[in-house]
C-alpha cells in the first residue's frame, strides 16, 4: 500500500447557506495544499443518527415500514432517527425504539460508529442492538410519520437484504456490524 501522506485542506471561509429543518447546508471555501487554489465544497451539517436492531426473546427482529419522501417508496427498516441536542446516542436509541415500535428493553448495546457520507456530511451513525425487547405500549411517533411494525424471524434478514427488500444503506450497515460483532458480544441469533 502506498504510504503517501494525504495533506489536510485548510478552510479559508465558511458560510451557512440553507436551513432545511433537519439539516443545515454550509459552503466551505477550502485551499488545496498542493497548489494553494481555492475550491468551494458544500457540507450537510446534521445531528448524529442512530439505528437499532430490536430483537425479541423469540428471535424476531422488530422492523418498521414507512413512506420515504426521498425515494417516494415505502421502505422496510429498523427503528432509527436523529440524536437530539444534549442527548446521548444510547438514550436516542432507546427513545426511537419506544416511539417507533412501542417496544422496550434494558439491554441496548453499541455495535459501532460509522460515517454516513464523509464526502458531504459531518455526522455519524451509531448502530445498536436491543436484546429481549417486549411490547410496552402503542407507538408515539412524530405527526409526520406513519409507521407499521413488522416482526420478522432473524434468519430472514440476509434474504431481505440480498433481495433488495431492505435497501437502506444505514440499515444494511447496522446489520453488517451486528453480524460481525454478535459472537464477541455473545449475542444469540
Amino acid at each position: 500500500m502506498d504510504q503517501t501522506k494525504i495533506p489536510v485542506w485548510k478552510t479559508a471561509q465558511s458560510q451557512h447557506i440553507a436551513d432545511c429543518r433537519v439539516f443545515q447546508v454550509r459552503r466551505d471555501t477550502s485551499i488545496d495544499p498542493r497548489n494553494e487554489r481555492q475550491y468551494d465544497f458544500f457540507v450537510i451539517e446534521a445531528a448524529d443518527f442512530i439505528n437499532v436492531i430490536p430483537l425479541t426473546p423469540e428471535g424476531q427482529v422488530v422492523l418498521i415500514e414507512q413512506y420515504r419522501h426521498g425515494t417516494g417508496e415505502v421502505t422496510l427498516e429498523i427503528p432509527g432517527g436523529l440524536v437530539d441536542e444534549g442527548e446521548s446516542s444510547l438514550v436516542a436509541a432507546k427513545r426511537e425504539l419506544l416511539e417507533e415500535t412501542g417496544y422496550i428493553t434494558n439491554d441496548v448495546r453499541l455495535l459501532g460508529r460509522t460515517r454516513p457520507n464523509p464526502a458531504i456530511q459531518n455526522n455519524c451513525l451509531y448502530s445498536f442492538v436491543a436484546l429481549n425487547c417486549t411490547l410496552s405500549h402503542s407507538q408515539t411517533y412524530d405527526d409526520s410519520e406513519h409507521i407499521a411494525v413488522r416482526l420478522v424471524d432473524w434468519t430472514q434478514i440476509p434474504t431481505l437484504i440480498a433481495s433488495g427488500t431492505i435497501d437502506h444503506a444505514l440499515v444494511v450497515t447496522t446489520f453488517y456490524l451486528f453480524d460481525q460483532k454478535r459472537g464477541d458480544m455473545k449475542i444469540p441469533a
